[in-house]
């Protein structure tokens, strides 16, 4: 038999332990591969092309500080300005919290003018603008939530209350959006009027939450950005202006240190699997003492034979990793509907793939590095005895 089939048989031979074992490495890799799909934007990568040319405008001091609407002329007579449009966190519930989607009060052709990325009918543009009540969605909506066009839809608010006091927000269902590209996902939210918002609020009339600004050379985006926020540097709302990556990265942000908390899961996940693990590999070797014995006596050298124990622990890791890994890009698809919003879909990398296997093989060498240098130095005769 060869070392390979050899390590299989071993690894096998008490199913139970070895399915339990690699259902742990599993779970515990299916982590690994799914934090790190989603921090990854966070640190900085999976930026999207889309929006090269655009900017962000945002209050000085907190992403949650609104800013007057009057900002907006200003900022479109900085010269390099192409277009500016604005948008504001509306927050609310659908029926129930778990529903979860952004949703945004913009102004309606300004906004699709400022992502051309996004396609929509032209006649439900037109029903968007004209329809105080109306609003738009991300066409995949329509079947999540069984909505047709013309359909009235009830937002609970949690941030903004009507002027007689009640949250219960009504619209009218008048079009959908998607991504010009196949290939892409367009952000899943609702769009609203926003002239509508503004009568309608009980409060904070005539302010919006951010500005998107495109400019007309990319290239000169930081300088127009410091002209902007120099506008209003001692006003009563200053700003700060930053690139939309960087935006969108400091507004899923709030939540914490994504990257940071990844790493402290998986620091603690992988800490106590390496300890089963490791007890696993130690119970196998106990077993198979007289075993390693024999192999001895027929004439397996010392090497050969430790080679054969780590080999199992690798084996073993391996295997776990590559079934959590797989499992992983059968989910990430799922993940990637609730962060695309802030940072684009996510997805498995060849980075993630190869850190995954690396990480493996390591695991398995130094779950294996004592047993391994136990079935070395074992002499054949005291084994035998033992067995």
């Amino acid at each position: 038999m060869s070392g390979m089939g050899l390590m299989w048989a071993n690894l096998f031979r008490r199913k139970t332990r070895t399915f339990l074992t690699l259902f742990s490495l599993l779970v515990a890799f299916l982590l690994f591969v799914l934090l790190r799909a989603v921090a990854a934007p966070f640190a900085g990568g999976g930026v999207s092309v889309d929006g090269a040319d655009r900017l962000v405008v945002t209050s000085k001091y907190s992403i949650i500080d609104l800013l007057p609407l009057s900002q907006l002329a200003e900022i479109q007579r900085v010269p390099g300005v192409e277009a500016v449009t604005h948008q504001t966190w509306f927050g609310g519930n659908y029926q129930d919290p778990a529903n979860f989607f952004p949703k945004y009060p913009v102004e309606p052709r300004a906004y699709f003018d400022m992502y051309p990325e996004f396609a929509i009918d032209p006649a439900q543009l037109d029903a968007f603008e004209s329809t105080r009540t109306g609003i738009v969605v991300e066409e995949g909506m329509l079947a999540r939530f069984g909505w047709s066009l013309g359909d009235r839809i009830p937002i609970e608010g949690d941030i903004w209350s009507l002027k007689d006091g009640s949250r219960l927000w009504q619209f009218d269902l008048v079009g959908t959006y998607r991504h010009r590209d196949p290939g892409e996902a367009a952000p899943v939210s609702l769009l609203m009027h926003y002239d509508y918002f503004d009568e309608a609020r009980s409060f904070e009339e005539g302010a919006v939450g951010w500005y998107t600004v495109r400019v007309s050379d990319p290239e000169q985006a930081p300088a127009i950005s410091g002209a902007i926020d120099a506008l209003f540097e001692n006003s009563p709302s200053p700003t700060k202006t930053s690139t939309e990556a960087e935006f969108a990265r400091s507004f899923a942000a709030q939540i914490g240190d994504i990257a940071l908390m990844a790493t402290g899961i998986l620091s603690a996940v992988f800490f106590t699997i390496l300890l089963l693990t490791a007890n696993t590999m130690s119970q196998s070797l106990r077993e198979r003492i007289p075993e390693l014995a024999v192999l001895k006596t027929v004439g397996f050298s010392d090497a050969r034979t430790s080679l054969l124990v780590v080999g199992e622990s690798v084996l073993l890791c391996v295997l776990g990793a590559l079934l959590g890994v797989g499992l992983g890009a059968l989910l990430l698809p799922v993940a990637s509907v609730a962060t695309q919003q802030f940072m684009g879909p996510v997805s498995m990398s060849l980075d993630i793939l190869l850190q995954s296997v690396a990480f493996a093989v390591a695991l398995g060498l130094v779950v294996g590095a004592l047993p391994a240098l136990t079935a070395q130095r074992l002499r054949i005769v005291e084994a035998l005895r033992r067995g």
